[in-house]
């Protein structure tokens, strides 16, 4: 005979979590944090936000001090990571000043940090503060030389739409980003002080999300939301964290999601770990790379955050918020509609958002009207060449930013025909100037024929495509390649 469940405990777990509509008998409730960094200097003094590789300049050390925050009660994770007794290592550099190293008051907020945070907020429906306290918020792993970071709060109560009903927005800050892990030997952690301080817009939502589902169509709505401003591009320049609970148990936050495609897994293991466990614990934990998570540390509580004594209060003005207004970045979905419009493939479209190039494009289909060869040339062809000669694409790009216009000019008068583009643009990376640069030896087009007969003879029965890498190679770039294939249809 089977075994009979206790009550209140279902007899298939998995099965009560994930039927269709049973989040709701479970009671999830559920928010996102976006941490998104900023495209500017460092928010509270002037260094760039460069990541650096090279070996640091200097080191220094130091350890973690619990201290009571406004209220006279010293936070609870703070406790229990002095506990801890670790030792923090900062490695700086030139690029790295006094602010950083908490060694001199911070300076005014970063203005263009600002101005990009309110495009967001006004993006997200928001209502913005118009005067607003810095806040120092505890850090309790080291990861700030000071022992906390700096985080202004500048709108709230705003809103996205879903599928499934608007999820609230309850607050979008500003805030200092943490110095970077480098390595973690016993009880020393190494730190690297090149991203500390960097902008952060951080957006939290309410905890209005119903479904796994509904949980990462809104992230991928905030993430285009945050790609259509200044922000920086890569791994590591969003964190996404993920609150969950279920009725009769306390909320849990998970911390770093850097794939959407992971929210729905994680959320339903976290659902069906909540109601196996005994033990009804809250608390931060990590995301694995299998969906799982592992207890991280205890929740922080309020105790953490205290007002910040050396800036004063934040003043954002009606005429501040007319500007962001004035200066607010199309949207990602309106930039894709847009550059269908104009004929570009999928694919094409994709790229210029990711590489960050729409602009360059547009300014120059100005110059020459062939939206695909000019999406080409900026995309496809820096590429190839960096290939070709061992330059990194961001050195052959930087050589030919300056090129472009002059080249699209020079196939507009006819001077140079397209297919001669690549060939310039690799004697421009190769050191040559222009006016030699676009000097390009045309082979004689009967001598080419008669080569392309020879190789035919030599080799018969290869593809078009075949004999035509054949032939350019022989004549090394004197030759265009329409014209080549056009001689090889004749004899094929």
């Amino acid at each position: 005979m089977e075994e009979e469940a206790p009550k209140g405990v279902p007899r298939n777990i998995s099965e009560e979590i994930f039927t269709e509509g049973n989040y709701e008998k479970v009671g999830l409730k559920c928010g996102l944090e976006i941490h998104q960094q900023l495209n500017t200097n460092k928010l509270f003094c002037n260094c760039p936000s460069v990541l650096r590789q090279e070996e640091p300049d200097f080191v220094i050390s130091r350890k973690l001090h619990a201290v009571a925050g406004e209220s006279g009660e010293i936070d609870v994770a703070a406790k229990y990571e002095v506990g801890k007794n670790k030792k923090f290592i900062y490695q700086g550099y030139d690029t790295t000043c006094l602010v950083e190293l908490d060694e001199e008051p911070p300076h005014r907020i970063n203005k263009e940090a600002l101005k990009i945070a309110l495009h967001v907020a006004l993006f997200l429906n928001c209502k913005i503060f118009p005067l607003t306290q810095i806040m120092r918020k505890t850090v309790v792993d080291g990861s700030n030389t000071s022992g906390f970071q700096r985080t202004v709060l500048i709108a709230r109560g705003g809103y996205v739409e879903t599928e499934q009903g608007k999820v609230g927005v309850e607050s979008i800050c500003i805030e200092e980003d943490a110095a970077r892990i480098i390595r973690k030997k016993g009880d020393e952690i190494i730190y690297r002080l090149d991203r500390l301080g960097i902008p952060l817009v951080e957006i939290a939502t309410a905890p209005d999300i119903k479904t796994p589902e509904q949980a990462k169509e809104v992230a991928l709505h905030l993430g285009s939301i945050l790609r259509s401003c200044k922000v920086k591009r890569g791994l590591g320049t969003i964190r996404q964290d993920v609150n969950v609970s279920i009725k009769g148990h306390p909320r849990v936050e998970i911390k770093g999601f850097q794939d959407p495609k992971m929210f729905v897994k994680t959320i339903n293991l976290e659902i069906e770990r909540q109601q196996k466990s005994k033990k009804k614990e809250g608390g931060v934990r990590k995301a694995l790379p299998d969906a799982t998570t592992k207890f991280l540390r205890p929740m922080p509580g309020a105790d953490r955050m205290y007002p910040e004594t050396d800036l004063p209060l934040l003043k954002i003005s009606r005429d501040k918020i007319n500007e962001a207004k004035k200066t607010l970045p199309k949207l990602r979905f309106d930039i894709e509609e847009e550059l269908k419009g104009k004929g570009l493939n999928h694919e094409m479209i994709k790229l210029l958002l990711k590489r960050n190039k729409v602009d360059e494009f547009k300014n120059l289909i100005g110059l020459y009207e062939k939206p695909n060869f000019v999406a080409k040339m900026i995309l496809v062809f820096p590429k190839e060449i960096s290939s070709k000669t061992e330059k990194s694409l961001e050195k052959v790009e930087e050589i030919l930013g300056d090129f472009y216009g002059d080249v699209l000019l020079a196939l507009k008068k006819k001077k140079i025909s397209e297919g001669d583009v690549k060939d310039i643009l690799l004697n421009l990376v190769e050191g040559k100037n222009f006016e030699d640069a676009i000097k390009i030896e045309k082979a004689d087009i009967g001598k080419v024929e008669e080569k392309v007969m020879k190789i035919m003879k030599e080799k018969p029965g290869l593809s078009e495509k075949a004999y035509m890498g054949l032939v350019m190679k022989e004549f090394k770039g004197q030759v265009n390649g329409k014209e080549v294939i056009e001689i090889i249809k004749k004899y094929v």
